[in-house]
């Protein structure tokens, strides 16, 4: 009886860290260059993060983001071990930044910078090219759907924003929860003795 005591735990750990993995992959398979927040107030000052995982073997060299017409850049924040090119119009607004440094695979990276949002409702787009030493090329920037799609921000009155929630992910959770009852239940369930 002590034998099967201790395998019930083993195999629930086992189902248990199964079950990590599964809710961890698609974090991984779904990983973007993102800008955050994903929401703000028209006119407001607002700190922006732009995070880009490295998603290759490779390391990444270089990120490029243009900035959404309307959007104000004020500063940026300084990223150790990356070089900072602000990007300009002949009117001298700072329509984009280049970023070049070295950000090795299954790491992530966050350049900051400040911004005066524009004073009306809009949804703000974010294209950005990532660069990977070899010359390899990702250019975030297509539909939600796509593989590579553009980040972006809804600017207005947070009660007036809708929220909105990916199918995939409540499918996702709703799986995870099954699978966690399911391997739950398996562990606790009464064993027959030999």
């Amino acid at each position: 009886m002590r034998r099967q005591m201790k395998t019930a735990p083993s195999r629930a750990l086992r189902t248990l860290l199964a079950l990590a993995g599964i809710l961890v992959a698609p974090s991984i398979v779904f990983a973007h260059a993102v800008v955050f927040p994903k929401t703000s107030k028209p006119g407001a000052y607002e700190k922006y993060v732009l995070r880009v995982p490295n998603e290759r073997d490779v390391p990444t060299i270089k990120v490029e983001l243009h900035f959404p017409g309307g959007l104000r850049v004020v500063s940026f924040g300084d990223v150790a071990g990356w070089k900072l090119q602000v990007l300009t119009d002949s009117a001298q607004r700072v329509t984009g930044a280049t970023w070049t440094g070295g950000l090795p695979k299954e790491r992530f990276v966050e350049f900051p910078f400040v911004a005066v949002n524009p004073k009306d409702s809009t949804s703000l787009a974010w294209p950005t090219y990532q660069t990977y030493e070899g010359g390899e090329r990702v250019e975030w920037t297509g539909p939600d759907s796509s593989k590579t799609p553009v980040s972006s921000t809804m600017i207005g009155d947070p009660a007036a924003v809708p929220v909105e929630v990916s199918r995939t992910s409540l499918y996702i959770s709703i799986i995870a929860l099954a699978l966690a009852l399911t391997a739950l239940g398996v562990a606790l369930r009464p064993r027959r003795s030999t």
